[in-house]
């Protein structure tokens, strides 16, 4: 198992591999033969950014049984997604700020982000899984009462897309089976989520492959995979933590 971290340290970005609390430097690419230096830094020396520069986070929608049970929705056929941009993803440690133009319930919803690692269309299902890097945690910040706010026209994109609105990391976790994996979610140090990954009704491979058909994924992008239940609201003042071991904590403050 690695955890692969990107942070920056005296302006300089730098990625590696953590172990406890220090960091490996790394030269090159990360998907692509990275090779380990022998520079070491402190997690304390430096700060954490996004693990990844995705071109794109694609987000699910009702992809678990437990959730789909409880709120009466129906088995999707095919997977039900939509994209948040680069503008709103966020480090570990960053603050999820409320956009002034709305003043609605904003609410968290812990994940399992997979990070594709080589570009990737048209993959079958078998094939999947050599495109998966590895594995991170992501809270898809959603300010919940602007997706119906206009009944002629769902708002996915908007309630989701804001500044701020897309945290991931602290890292991604490589060599993980992520059907080992479970989802927690705190809010001001309470579990709030605590759900296992293999009640998802598309598992990861068969999430790359479905959506590798409708487009490109490229090296970093990363796939959230959806939620289940225990979302509620999160109010200034709050702190967030998605936590899944093997991967580490993402953990924000709320303004």
């Amino acid at each position: 198992m690695t955890h692969w971290i990107r942070c920056l340290y005296e302006r300089a970005e730098l990625f590696g591999v953590l172990e406890g609390d220090q960091i490996t430097v790394f030269s090159g690419n990360m998907f692509d033969d990275p090779q380990p230096t022998d520079r070491t830094l402190r997690l304390d020396e430096v700060i954490i950014l996004p693990p990844t520069r995705p071109t794109k986070m694609i987000g699910l929608w009702n992809n678990f049984h437990a959730a789909a049970e409880k709120n009466n929705w129906a088995i999707p056929e095919q997977p039900l997604y939509f994209i948040k941009p680069p503008s709103c993803f966020l480090a570990t440690g960053e603050v999820i700020r409320r956009p002034a133009s709305y003043q609605g319930r904003v609410v968290y919803e812990g994940e399992l982000g997979v990070v594709i690692g080589r570009s990737c269309s048209g993959v079958t299902e078998e094939q999947a899984g050599d495109f998966i890097f590895g594995y991170t945690c992501v809270n898809d910040v959603t300010a919940l009462q602007l997706i119906n706010e206009d009944p002629a026209f769902p708002q996915w994109t908007r309630a989701k897309s804001f500044d701020t609105f897309g945290p991931f990391g602290p890292t991604v976790g490589t060599g993980l089976d992520p059907s080992e994996l479970a989802v927690k979610t705190l809010l001001n140090g309470r579990e709030r989520q605590n759900y296992p990954v293999t009640d998802m009704i598309f598992s990861p491979e068969v999430l790359v492959s479905r959506i590798s058909h409708d487009m490109n994924l490229c090296p970093g992008d990363v796939i959230a995979c959806g939620t289940s239940l225990g979302v509620l609201p999160m109010k200034p003042g709050s702190t967030v933590e998605v936590v899944i071991d093997g991967i580490g904590t993402l953990q924000n403050s709320v303004e």
